[in-house]
């Protein structure tokens, strides 16, 4: 069946500014990798995050910025990381690849993000790092979370993949952590070409060692050469961190990603601005249907990546509603972020275990609604006629 109105897995139409940017760089970029646009983007994303310069990494996409953060914690046989139930898979499964086990963490019902408090009970004597998913593009509170892991000594890093330009306070999602990634996938606010990440670390000299690890273990000689050509191009060697060796990757993304990158840095205020007025807009227009709960965010702590709600009347209502949507309306509503400890990869490694009972309840009764920043007005409006006309319907 064709929908009237997909869950659309792009999130925003480039301008023809930002078309002719990257054809510029498709034409002029030497090399194509690794080049000006590259350092260009990196800068300008953190000043615009209002972090040093130095400290952020374009990366081929938000996993690469994950592993190279699990990388960095140096993980021990035993250690754990908290990590919520309710996201994506991609927060977790780097760290477990470098060596830590996940404790579970709890998100508070209404806001669908952990708080100090569901971290603090997932906390154990094993437990090295804390990682903080700002979901759906809500910032968690984290100067108290902050202020837990310092006092624990524990590792913070934010997985601010969907929550660009959202701020707490002032300060920028993805910089109260230790270190913090982003995504620039296809279905996010800011999006380089389908696929493309950043991580930043706080600590410059951790950050010295970014960029061997993520471009094959390329460094310097630790010499002068008479001859540029000898003995090579370049070194290549393992980054080091307190006597440990580092493996490199290849986490590189393009030139004409990165400008793309830059440029939509211009505008990702307004888009997340714009996405933010649209669902304050919607939600309104619910008001008088307590059968669905949004979370209703009037500042930019919110940039609404996603529009979601919870179904207040349980699961078979969200089943026949999603179903009616689809069926009736021609609307593609989607359930998202099934509790992590209940997918078969992590029941095979025994992490299946968790005391997330606020997780389970907004998965199992949860709706997200087609929600990308290029649909019409007319689309927006009909979505929310269809959904009151079908809540009616079903009432």
């Amino acid at each position: 069946m064709k929908c009237r109105i997909n869950f659309s897995g792009r999130s925003i139409r480039y301008t023809d500014e930002e078309i002719a940017v990257a054809v510029e760089a498709m034409r002029s970029a030497d090399p194509l990798t690794q080049g000006r646009y590259m350092t260009a983007f990196e800068n300008k994303f953190a000043d615009y995050q209002r972090v040093p310069r130095g400290s952020c990494f374009v990366t081929m996409n938000g996993v690469s910025a994950l592993e190279m953060s699990a990388q960095l914690c140096r993980f021990k046989p035993g250690d754990e990381v908290v990590m919520p139930s309710h996201t994506f898979t991609a927060s977790a499964y780097p760290y477990i690849k470098k060596g830590a086990a996940m404790a579970w963490a709890d998100v508070d019902l209404h806001t669908r993000v952990v708080t100090a408090e569901t971290i603090a009970r997932a906390i154990t004597p094993r437990t090295k790092a804390v990682v903080v998913v700002h979901l759906y593009g809500y910032v968690a509170d984290m100067p108290a979370i902050a202020k837990l892991c310092q006092e624990r000594g524990l590792i913070l890093i934010e997985d601010a993949a969907q929550s660009i330009g959202s701020e707490l306070n002032g300060q920028k999602a993805g910089s109260f952590g230790d270190m913090a990634i982003f995504s620039f996938h296809s279905h996010k606010n800011l999006t380089t070409l389908g696929e493309g990440g950043m991580l930043y670390v706080k600590d410059p000299a951790l950050a010295a060692l970014v960029p061997a690890l993520r471009h094959n273990g390329h460094c310097p000689y630790d010499f002068e050469r008479l001859d540029y050509w000898k003995p090579a191009m370049g070194n290549v060697d393992m980054p080091i961190l307190e006597g440990e060796f580092l493996q490199p990757n290849n986490y590189c993304l393009g030139e004409v990603e990165c400008a793309i990158g830059a440029k939509l840095l211009d505008r990702i205020d307004r888009i997340n601005d714009e996405k933010r007025a649209r669902a304050l807009a919607f939600i309104d227009a619910l008001a008088d249907f307590p059968e669905l709960e949004f979370h209703r965010e009037a500042t930019r702590r919110h940039n609404y990546h996603l529009l979601a709600a919870r179904m207040t009347q349980g699961p078979e209502k969200r089943d026949n509603f999603i179903r009616a949507m689809y069926g009736i309306k021609s609307v593609k509503c989607v359930v998202q972020y099934i509790p992590l400890n209940r997918y078969d990869y992590y029941r095979r490694l025994g992490m299946d275990k968790a005391d997330c009972p606020n997780a389970d309840t907004f998965f199992d009764s949860m709706v997200s609604f087609p929600f990308h920043h290029w649909m019409s007005e007319e689309d927006l409006h009909y979505i929310i006629d269809s959904t009151r006309e079908m809540l009616a319907y079903l009432r």
